[in-house]
């Protein structure tokens, strides 16, 4: 193939006769459609995973086509030039970063003829985000990030006209109301999808439900968008794909004896007829492409030139199809002129069924530490982008490696990336990717902290491997070692700190000198065990505490023994107990109850109510397909299917209680591959279980799946709730949807619901929630009781394109994972309280901790932090980073569901930035918010239809102020759950 070989040339003589002039894009751009037809939009489009059965480089360069054919840069190359030839002619592009690797490496002529094509509307972008993310396992801080990388290079490079005004989350394996929320906070007109369970869809096709409005807010007004299902999933109508990758005839015309004219209309037509039955409107829309495909645009250009010309040529006999080349943002524009009724959507898209054997319910939790370091990189992210804006680090090393960061976390969210579903070699090579740039991105934060501490030449090194309770700089000697603490979080923030460090004495202090209560706790010995832990540090050293936004702390050994020795019990699960024979663990405002027989948790007391809880782990043992076949599917990378129930692992556990005056702990030995630690915090109102699962065995030759199961006496009646990738939470009922009635012939797989941040059940007087540290899979199969997914090995594949089992091996074993969820009880409430939100957000932000090498505590330059204090208890500071040499992007957030609307002055805070200007933006922080105006659609239902379109404009009034303004013009009001997102530009100034 010879790719783009001559288009140097070909857009260089193009050019001379075709000036670059004024931006034509949008609906101006649009193809004039015609009265009393079906008008068919055809919609060129290739979907490129950033990465799935190749690595992302694989995937764009072309390299490994044995795995896959695919080479994203000969798909762009070879689309420009075929747009080039027919204004007509219009392609969507979705992934900004394979986009923005292809445009840099371009000269300067190629470019300038995308930036004609994409001022004419020829090539138009949809989605816009670095990745089309996952919406099940995703965190809603990411996914802003994205778009906010995606859609600010496309308006750097283009202006408004590379603004995309439609959601394309075509390949999502099912669809969250958050993400429908954040295109309606973005300004998007609207977003299309191609997955639902099949139940739905086909209930949908048969009710022109196909398309609808969906209400993504419960909280926000004007949080409706159009939604629209696709009808062929995204490829093209079966027996047209023009792919070089297909086999289908091609348009044969002329005088050829195999000319199929009139054949291939005729089956167009009826595909289109039968179609435009499943649909209201007079205009439908259809893609015209699939994976990877457009790497020889020329061929698939020349035969839907001929399919539009000929089938339009029907129309001198009598045919009612129209057809066309067009965009997803016309085909919308087209529907919203059309003033008609669409059906309503209040709920999500969760869990996706493509047969009666596969809800697709494992990838909420497959590759669990892989979901653990997303969420790690992101929680750095913030933390590097916070600190660099504190310090002032504009300069272009810095930016690149912070660009760096930002663009791998860009990828880690794509849907098959944080999903879990891709090839073993694709999920190292984003390990890789994402650790890379945490390693480039630390220079930053050291340099940052350098500037504002007074310890300019500190090491300032993190530990990315606590979550074994490892540290190398601490391995050798906590001695004289500074702890600096990052606080993300608008306001002071109580946290307890863990530090490995060997068996000694220790003082810690703070920045005054004054002792800070610590003491040591030992590692658990299921964790040294791991044969690949290096065992210098056996303990971990615990201390409360209490941050502003940066605080030092001075660990030192002492001398001489201090009185902080634990209290050590054992209670060996040999020993005969009798049944009454119990532990008590508690602090001030929690008591746990264990029963010394079994090593089992009994009850639970907090908020002043008292509730049995059991607690325990399980396992399904995953079905053994032999095919492909839905009866035979198998438990994969992405389908849950257990084989049998719930099977209890150990009735009787192994447990030691370390009874320390910060920290109780009581450690679980439950078999030889799960254990636990259950520990309760002074002050802190909430239980925590540090949990280890693995190496999963499987010499039986069966894959497993473990859960972590808490049961209660609480009637829930079937209902729970699962949060929304960790902003509102959605109530679920067993065996139930929404709209339809499910086949639930996998009836626990079919009850399964991605678990961002917490799931929660409660009756009329008690409320049980759960809060996780990474995505997980949850679900409650009983009354009062409510379980997650914590590991998966699999023997498997399930057959649905990955290729190979989800058989996760480390150091020449099966993966081990630890993690974390938390426990919360309280009164009934079905929307989470202050106090539980507030816990969500320190388990995905709790301090960073910097190390360094020092004999003093270190003060920190509090003249160059920010003034947060006028901010309410309910309003977080969800984004603080550099936008731009001189301008800051911040965003606000209520994040409260029950409470009242809330205000705050933030000229305090825009002064201490040295502010000369503020104005709102859309939620990604592109767009002025005053400048955003999105379709308004009717929904069913609603009586009059308005006489003319309406659009949906800012929902308050934006605020734009200078520094010359009085302070009353910067007021922010927050309604529950808002995000308000404003740049500050700064006044020239020295630092």
């Amino acid at each position: 193939m010879a790719y783009f070989s001559s288009v140097p040339v070909f857009i260089t003589l193009f050019l001379l006769n075709n000036a670059v002039s004024g931006a034509t894009c949008g609906i101006k751009a649009c193809p004039v459609t015609k009265l009393n037809m079906i008008n068919v939009h055809l919609v060129p489009h290739s979907h490129d995973d950033v990465g799935w059965l190749k690595t992302v480089d694989q995937y764009y360069y072309g390299s490994q086509n044995k795995i896959q054919h695919a080479g994203v840069q000969y798909i762009l190359d070879t689309v420009v030039e075929e747009l080039l030839k027919d204004s007509k002619r219009r392609f969507i592009q979705v992934e900004t970063f394979f986009f923005s690797k292809w445009y840099a490496e371009q000269n300067a002529t190629v470019q300038r003829a995308v930036q004609k094509l994409v001022a004419e509307g020829r090539l138009e972008f949809a989605g816009g985000a670095w990745s089309m993310n996952d919406e099940a396992t995703v965190h809603y801080q990411s996914v802003i990030d994205q778009f906010n990388l995606g859609l600010k290079y496309l308006n750097d490079i283009f202006g408004d006209c590379g603004r995309p005004t439609i959601g394309w989350q075509i390949d999502p394996f099912g669809h969250s109301r958050e993400m429908a929320s954040i295109f309606a906070q973005m300004g998007y007109n609207g977003e299309f999808f191609a997955r639902m369970d099949y139940v739905d869809k086909k209930k949908r096709l048969e009710d022109q439900g196909m398309e609808m409005i969906w209400q993504s807010s419960e909280s926000l007004k004007d949080s409706h968008i159009f939604t629209g299902m696709l009808y062929n999933h995204y490829s093209a109508p079966p027996g047209f794909c023009f792919d070089i990758n297909c086999h289908d005839a091609p348009i044969i015309d002329g005088e050829s004896y195999d000319n199929n004219v009139d054949q291939r209309v005729n089956d167009f037509i009826d595909y289109v007829k039968t179609m435009s039955k499943s649909f209201r409107s007079t205009h439908i829309m259809v893609p015209m492409g699939d994976d990877f495909q457009y790497e020889e645009a020329a061929v698939n250009y020349k035969n839907m030139d001929k399919l539009i010309k000929y089938v339009n040529d029907r129309q001198s006999k009598g045919s009612q199809v129209n057809v066309f080349y067009s965009t997803p943002s016309c085909y919308l524009h087209e529907l919203h002129q059309l003033q008609q009724t669409w059906p309503n959507k209040t709920e999500d898209f969760f869990p996706y069924s493509s047969d009666s054997h596969s809800y697709w319910t494992g990838y909420f939790t497959s590759r669990p530490t892989q979901k653990r370091f997303h969420r790690d990189g992101n929680h750095f992210f913030q933390t590097v982008k916070q600190l660099s804006v504190l310090a002032n680090l504009t300069s272009t090393r810095h930016s690149e490696d912070l660009e760096s960061l930002s663009q791998a976390m860009g990828i880690m969210q794509h849907h098959d990336a944080v999903t879990g579903t891709e090839k073993q070699a694709v999920a190292r090579d984003y390990d890789r990717m994402l650790f890379k740039a945490i390693v480039d991105a630390e220079n930053n934060a050291r340099d940052a902290l350098r500037s504002l501490t007074n310890l300019t030449s500190g090491e300032f090194e993190s530990c990315l491997e606590l979550n074994i309770s490892v540290c190398s700089f601490t391995q050798n000697s906590a001695n004289n070692v500074v702890v600096t603490l990052v606080n993300l979080l608008a306001h002071t923030s109580t946290q307890y700190v863990r530090i490995p460090v060997k068996s000694d004495n220790y003082i810690v202090t703070d920045e005054k000198g004054r002792e800070i209560p610590s003491e040591v706790v030992p590692v658990p010995w299921q964790v040294l065990a791991m044969e690949h832990r290096s065992n210098d540090t056996q303990h971990e050293l615990v201390f409360e505490a209490t941050v502003e936004k940066i605080a030092n702390f001075l660990i030192r050994v002492l001398p001489s023994p201090k009185s902080n020795v634990q209290n050590l019990i054992h209670f060996p699960t040999e020993k005969a107990l009798d049944e009454s024979d119990e532990l008590t663990v508690e602090n001030s405002l929690v008591k746990l109850t264990f029963n010394t027989t079994t090593g089992g948790l009994k009850t639970i007391e907090m908020n002043g109510l008292t509730e049995t809880i059991d607690q325990s782990f399980g396992v399904y043992k995953g079905f053994r397909g032999n095919n492909g076949e839905a009866k035979n599917r198998s438990s994969g990378a992405y389908v849950f299917r257990p084989d049998g129930g719930f099977e209890k692992l150990n009735n009787k556990v192994g447990i030691s209680f370390y009874n320390g005056t910060r920290v109780k702990e009581v450690h679980q030995h439950v078999n030889e591959w799960i254990s636990q630690v259950i520990r309760v915090y002074q002050g802190d109102n909430r239980v925590e279980f540090e949990w280890l699962v693995g190496p999963i065995p499987t010499e039986d030759e069966v894959g497993k799946e473990i859960v972590i199961r808490f049961s209660s006496n609480i009637s829930s009646k079937g209902i729970f709730y699962t949060d929304s990738n960790g902003r509102e939470m959605l109530e679920r009922e067993r065996n139930q949807r929404d709209t339809f009635n499910p086949d639930m012939s996998e009836a626990i797989s079919g009850n399964y619901y991605p678990v961002t941040g917490q799931i929660s059940l409660q009756d009329d007087e008690v409320r049980i929630t759960l809060l996780n540290d990474r995505a997980q899979g949850g679900t409650s199969l009983k009354d009062g009781e409510l379980e997650l997914m914590l590991h998966r090995r699999l023997l498997n594949d399930d057959a649905f394109g990955v290729g190979e089992a989800l058989n996760e091996t480390q150091y020449g074993t099966g993966l081990i994972a630890r993690g974390k969820v938390s426990l919360i009880i309280d009164e009934a409430s079905k929307k989470p309280n202050h106090a539980e939100r507030l816990v969500q957000h320190e388990i995905d932000q709790p301090f960073w901790k910097f190390f360094s090498k020092s004999n003093r505590v270190p003060s920190v330059n509090k003249n160059m932090i920010p003034d947060f204090t006028d901010f309410p208890p309910l309003v977080e500071l969800l984004s603080f980073e550099q936008h731009s040499e001189d301008h800051i992007l911040i965003r606000v957030e209520n994040f409260n569901t029950n409470g009242n609307v809330v205000s705050f002055n933030i000229y305090p805070l825009f002064s201490s930035l040295s502010g000369y200007k503020i104005w709102e933006t859309t939620l990604d922080g592109n767009m002025k918010l005053g400048d955003m105006k999105r379709y308004k659609f009717n929904q069913d239902g609603i009586g009059s239809i308005p006489s003319s379109v309406e659009y949906f404009y800012a929902p308050h009034n934006p605020m734009s102020s200078d520094y010359t303004m009085d302070a009353s013009e910067f007021v922010v009001t927050l309604v529950p759950m808002q995000i308000r997102t404003f740049i500050i530009q700064q006044k020239n100034i020295v630092y």
